[in-house]
């Protein structure tokens, strides 16, 4: 019933987070009945393809090798924060709140998906390191249980060499009330509160 090309861009637009089979077919239908769209997104992926790069120092999508946050010589070169995908850096750097250097792991530890150290670059974050000007390392990683083990695992590679290792804090977002939040953030919150 379905044209196997229209199929076959289902199927692929389907793999890309948070589009399901129904928002697949959608965007599909869409780009179908608007050519002039899929013409754009058809030059946007091919100039994207044949534009970008991953920074060898920090292993963030660029344009350039290094890329601009790691040859920027305005940013302060003693503390490192590790990230989990490319979009929690984008998030950080909206924020404006740091101005350091990055590591992007690209993943976290998974005994299920066979996702070791070696894969997510420990050992190019503990060569980065070592005679390097970092005094801490900033550990934003997701607290879900993979981010945990991550975050666990990578704090005790780094903490031999000397250097300072912290992670977010967690509690309570801006403008939450207390009786929607569920059990282990209040937990966090009370944990890490600070004097007023």
């Amino acid at each position: 019933m379905i044209p196997q090309p229209l199929e076959d861009l289902m199927k692929t637009l389907s793999k890309v987070p948070g589009f399901g089979r129904r928002s697949a077919q959608r965007a599909a239908l869409h780009l179908l009945t608007h050519k002039d769209h899929l013409q754009k997104l058809q030059a946007d992926l091919a100039t994207v393809m044949r534009d970008t790069k991953t920074c060898t120092t920090c292993n963030s999508i660029a344009l350039h090798d290094p890329c601009h946050i790691c040859t920027d010589t305005k940013r302060h070169n003693n503390t490192l924060c590790i990230v989990e995908e490319v979009a929690d850096l984008w998030a950080i750097e909206r924020s404006g709140a740091f101005r350091g250097q990055y590591y992007v792991l690209g993943g976290l530890l998974s005994a299920i998906d066979g996702i070791g150290p070696d894969e997510i670059g420990v050992p190019k974050i503990l060569s980065r390191l070592v005679n390097s000007e970092f005094s801490e390392v900033i550990l934003a990683l997701s607290a879900s249980m993979d981010g945990q083990t991550t975050a666990h695992l990578i704090a005790s590679k780094i903490k031999p060499l000397g250097i300072e290792v912290t992670t977010l804090a967690k509690g309570l977002p801006m403008g939450a009330e207390i009786d929607y939040m569920d059990e282990g953030t209040l937990s966090f919150a009370l944990q890490g509160r600070r004097g007023v």
